[in-house]
């Protein structure tokens, strides 16, 4: 037996043994799976034993040498057989150890099996520092971003890892953490384990003031009690590293939306205009301007984190079959999808329909709407569909009819011109243009919208604002000499009533300007 000690304190199973993640490169053979064993013995074949015997020889040749073989070690009360390239046994020997309920595997270093089963049975604490040996190990290769650092890790444990949160896995390296084991797993304890069938998990809460709800989990098929308590050490140790990746992380995403929102508005402030400056910047950071381009912008309808909204979109994204890019646009992310070759109409309505399709998704975990432009070409196309997507978000916030999303295919001429009197440019040249009423008499400015909105009629203004028609006629004639504007021209009155839409909130305050 190892170390030739008393009998073992605790029972080896064979899936604890697959699990270990320095076994010795053991492969299951055949023969009984769910038996366990107090006894691991290795090289020892004078004297009867018993569970399992490691053989550092390899598999005979001969069938009936590999037969004589598992005769012997089973006459000798082995339950098991670890032996080198016992998957060269042949059928026959393999039928013999099923049916004497010998469980036959296949290990590449036996040394390692050995120490494996040592630390399985009697060195929980031994299992747990060649653990923390490995992370530390892992420790000393730089990672490049949070992924990375969790491959690392999982690669030295030999278990899958992942971080989640109460809706399911957020990230994950070494496999799956499958949806029945993340039920089980409690959010609460600093420190928890889980178990489902075959699966278990241990884990623990993650310090992060950027990402709060999240646990580090490290999870797999076959884990033991003893790898369990193990790995609940181990997770502890990783998850300062794991939270201070995860801020890390978060700084260079700010800055990096950050940077590309300044480029987007730019690029966006040129209205199709070439600056050398801004090309190359475009270009280094992979942004086609050539080719065929479909606008689109995501616009919360309440308080949205924006960095998470954009790395939201950003992954949706990825999942779309067309080269798609992302930035932060104020609160709002303004993105596009970009075409080598000019896209056919069906293939249009294919990306519209998946960008609903993301709306969809987004919207069940954020209160956002969708405006999508047209299709456009070249840079002087990619800067007019981002301000149609823009134009066509700003009508979807109020548009619950149509589900928030709002297109500019669907939309006529008049919603489009409503929608631009909203936006950077027009609002300072309107106030501009109202300044002398809204500084000397804002009483006026409702009378002469209302005025405008009723085609110049005083009557039908009169009844919207409940005043005797005197009252319209006097306070438009003094808005009218205020701004020196000439009511009689279409062009002036057309103006005019953009104008007072842009600066008139839908409150009915004057924008930038508090209520009175």
């Amino acid at each position: 037996m190892i170390g030739h000690e008393a009998t073992p304190r605790f029972t080896l199973d064979l899936p604890a043994l697959l699990a270990h993640p320095n076994n010795g490169g053991l492969v299951y053979v055949v023969g009984p799976e769910s038996d366990g064993w107090r006894e691991v013995t290795v090289d020892e074949m004078n004297e009867p034993g018993s569970g399992l015997l490691i053989l550092t020889a390899s598999v005979p040749e001969a069938t009936w040498q590999q037969d004589a073989l598992v005769r012997r070690v089973r006459d000798l009360g082995f339950t098991a057989l670890a032996i080198r390239r016992a998957e060269d046994a042949g059928s026959g020997t393999r039928k013999l150890a099923t049916r004497l309920g010998l469980t036959l595997l296949s290990v590449s270093r036996p040394f390692d099996l050995a120490r494996a089963s040592w630390q399985l049975q009697q060195a929980r604490d031994a299992l747990t520092i060649d653990y923390v040996r490995k992370v530390a190990q892992a420790f000393e290769y730089p990672a490049a971003d949070l992924t990375d650092l969790l491959r690392h890790l999982c690669a030295a444990i030999g278990h899958g890892l992942a971080l989640i949160d109460t809706a399911g896995p957020v990230q994950q390296a070494g496999g799956e953490l499958t949806s029945e084991l993340h039920k089980h797993i409690q959010f609460s304890p600093w420190i928890s384990t889980a178990r489902f069938e075959q699966q278990a998990a241990a884990s623990v809460r993650v310090d992060s003031s950027t990402r709060p709800g999240l646990r580090l989990v490290a999870f797999g098929e076959g884990i033991g009690d003893a790898q369990l308590r193990a790995l609940t050490t181990v997770v502890e140790i990783m998850m300062p590293a794991v939270a201070a990746r995860i801020l890390i992380d978060e700084l260079a995403s700010v800055n990096d939306a950050s940077a590309s929102a300044d480029l987007l508005r730019n690029f966006m402030d040129l209205r199709g205009a070439r600056d050398p400056d801004v090309q190359r910047r475009m270009t280094d950071k992979g942004w086609r301007t050539g080719g065929f381009h479909l606008g689109f912008q995501f616009t919360p309808r309440g308080r949205v984190d924006p960095v998470g909204l954009l790395r939201a979109v950003s992954y949706e994204l990825s999942e779309i079959s067309a080269e798609s890019h992302a930035a932060l646009n104020g609160q709002s992310v303004l993105a596009w999808l970009s075409f080598s070759e000019p896209p056919t109409p069906s293939d249009v309505e294919h990306y519209a329909n998946s960008l609903h399709d993301t709306h969809q998704r987004l919207r069940s975990t954020r209160d956002v709407a969708l405006g999508i432009g047209s299709l456009q070409s070249g840079e002087v196309g990619l800067s007019r569909t981002l301000s149609e997507a823009t134009d066509a978000a700003k009508i979807a916030v109020s548009r619950s009819a149509t589900g928030y999303l709002v297109r500019v295919d669907t939309l006529g001429l008049d919603q489009l011109l409503l929608a631009w009197t909203g936006n950077d440019t027009f609002l300072p040249a309107a106030e501009s243009m109202l300044a002398p009423i809204i500084t000397q008499a804002p009483e006026l400015l409702a009378t002469l919208a209302a005025y405008l909105d009723n085609e110049s009629g005083v009557q039908a203004t009169a009844a919207a604002l409940g005043v005797h028609r005197n009252t319209v006629m006097q306070r438009v004639q003094r808005a009218q000499e205020l701004i020196g504007a000439d009511l009689g021209s279409p062009e002036t009155r057309l103006a005019l009533q953009l104008a007072c839409r842009a600066v008139i909130t839908p409150g009915g305050d004057t924008a930038g300007q508090q209520p009175q």
